[in-house]
């Protein structure tokens, strides 16, 4: 298969360290099936720093998720599960992330997401408010986590 990653800086290497923490799926690289929604990203992006938008595509072997060469987590639709471990990533302040998957899969989180934290710790919406809201506006996008060396050695730049 063939996965997207949107950018504002051409790179070589994908470097974990550089990647940010608090994000869906934790600290790692993030990737799509969709080059368009790699291509959006990376152009809100590069409108922020004021450089251009770089779409920088890999070829992975989706076996690996298949054999178990990799430990990978799937959530294929918006549900409680999915919408706890959101929450459990975005809360973690720690370097390290709060899960040991190599890939995971799964729809991407609504953009203001940081409102609808705050509004659940605050108890101003219960739980299943907030995995209503967490939904994508725009309908249901999906993104691949790759968040150990093991997985990024598999990604092959096209």
């Amino acid at each position: 298969m063939i996965l997207h990653h949107g950018t504002y800086i051409n790179f070589d290497n994908i470097d974990l360290s550089k990647s940010n923490k608090g994000k869906d799926f934790g600290k790692g690289f993030y990737l799509t099936e969709d080059y368009d929604q790699a291509f959006k990203l990376a152009t809100f992006k590069a409108i922020q720093f004021g450089t251009e938008p770089i779409v920088i595509s890999y070829n992975f072997d989706h076996n690996f998720l298949i054999d178990g060469s990799l430990s990978f987590i799937s959530y294929d639709t918006y549900s409680k599960e999915w919408a706890d471990f959101i929450l459990q990533n975005r809360l973690n302040e720690n370097d390290d992330n709060i899960h040991h998957y190599d890939v995971i899969y799964g729809p991407i989180a609504n953009d203001k997401i940081g409102v609808q934290i705050r509004n659940l710790l605050e108890n101003n919406i219960d739980f299943e408010t907030f995995q209503e809201r967490l939904k994508f506006i725009k309908g249901i996008t999906f993104q691949y986590f790759f968040g150990t060396e093991k997985a990024i050695s598999n990604l092959i730049r096209i």
